[in-house]
């Protein structure tokens, strides 16, 4: 049985990502953070001193996390965020970064753009902008999915 080309290209991406994504992870690892974790303080390093809500975050994440609550109490327990209750709204919660997680990013920022540029070493910058441009039409489909 053959694959269609959409399939081989849905396979590929996948084996793609989890090739690219082990490396990265491998860069993380000395710092203890997951690459879920680390995904979030870069959301919230982005987000600035106001911070964000949890389902703020959720949007925002690389790969959806159906429990962000969890995942952001165990960055609480390291003292990489803090949460406070909103003044104006006290159902929400808003996660900020701490000066600590701040201090473990900008550590990290050099490895991980080092990581990254020796991922794709090997591409001409022309075609890594017509990949930037062929996986943002990938996402973006006309029309409901067919059932």
């Amino acid at each position: 049985h053959t694959l269609s080309l959409e399939s081989e290209a849905f396979v590929l991406l996948l084996r793609t990502a989890d090739a690219l994504l082990r490396e990265f992870e491998g860069v993380l690892k000395n710092s203890g953070l997951s690459q879920t974790q680390y995904n979030v303080l870069r959301i919230l390093r982005g987000a600035g001193p106001a911070g964000l809500a949890c389902r703020d975050i959720g949007n925002r994440m690389i790969t959806r996390d159906p429990d962000i609550t969890r995942l952001l109490d165990r960055l609480v327990a390291r003292w990489l965020v803090s949460r406070s209750r909103e003044r104006r709204d006290r159902r929400v919660v808003t996660s900020r970064i701490t000066a600590q997680a701040s201090r473990l990013l900008k550590q990290l920022d050099e490895p991980v753009s080092s990581l990254h540029q020796w991922q794709f070493r090997h591409i001409p910058t022309r075609w890594l902008r017509l990949l930037l441009s062929l996986l943002a039409q990938a996402r973006e489909r006309d029309g409901a999915r067919p059932e």
